[in-house]
């Protein structure tokens, strides 16, 4: 940050003074890069002070942060809605942890982890807590948990195929022919068609394919 870093686009540090004590809540590394440069001395720093804030409310205006410093990852700003009460995010995260999986803030894939917690936060907003946990619960089922059926393109492809066959797909039927199929052919597969179809389309057919299989009975239509 510091190599990039120009003071020209430098938006005051916010703090928020709470209990006799100021917290910086939004623009540390604009801080610690304003030492650095002062050849690590201590420096004067304009900043923006707001009093009369919980933590609660702290949070969420770090969320809602903008900026050159700013850049926040999904994970960071889904951990600070959650701490600041948020209750869409507040439902997410009780839909994801209902089916077994936690979310990793951090975004690194690990057994039972969301990593991809955009894409899963998108599509929970998307279809709704229903069908959300309706397409985790099948990913759970099927795999384990492994950490490489967790990836974005496989919890959308999942979310997409069970809003649209929601009354139509046999759940065990899906959950027996996924458990036998390696986790990674729903990314791998889809990735290999290129610009053959698009977006999420891609692992969508993925698992449209698993499930109907070579069988002819009871075979769902395409409908996408």
């Amino acid at each position: 940050m510091a190599a990039a870093f120009d003071p020209r686009l430098l938006n005051p540090p916010k703090v928020s003074y709470r209990s006799g004590r100021y917290y910086v809540f939004d623009g540390q590394h604009t801080i610690a890069v304003l030492k650095l440069l002062n050849g690590g001395k201590d420096l004067m720093v304009r900043c923006i002070v707001y009093t009369g804030m919980t933590e609660s409310e702290e949070a969420l205006l770090f969320a809602q942060q903008t900026g050159e410093s700013a850049r926040l990852t999904p994970g960071d700003k889904m951990r600070a809605m959650i701490y600041g009460g948020d209750p869409e995010c507040m439902a997410f995260l009780k839909a994801t942890e209902s089916v077994g999986l936690k979310l990793d803030y951090s975004q690194r894939r690990g057994k039972y982890r969301i990593a991809c917690i955009g894409t899963a936060f998108e599509e929970f907003k998307r279809v709704g807590p229903d069908r959300y946990k309706e397409a985790l619960s099948i990913i759970v089922d099927a795999w384990n948990g492994d950490p490489e059926s967790l990836r974005a393109e496989t919890v959308q492809g999942m979310v997409h195929f069970v809003e649209l066959y929601h009354d139509e797909y046999d759940s065990r039927r899906l959950i027996s022919r996924l458990h036998k199929t390696d986790p990674l052919t729903i990314y791998r597969e889809g990735r290999a068609m290129g610009v053959n179809m698009a977006g999420y389309k891609k692992y969508l057919y993925q698992v449209y394919c698993i499930y109907n299989g070579s069988s002819k009975k009871k075979v769902l239509p395409m409908k996408f």
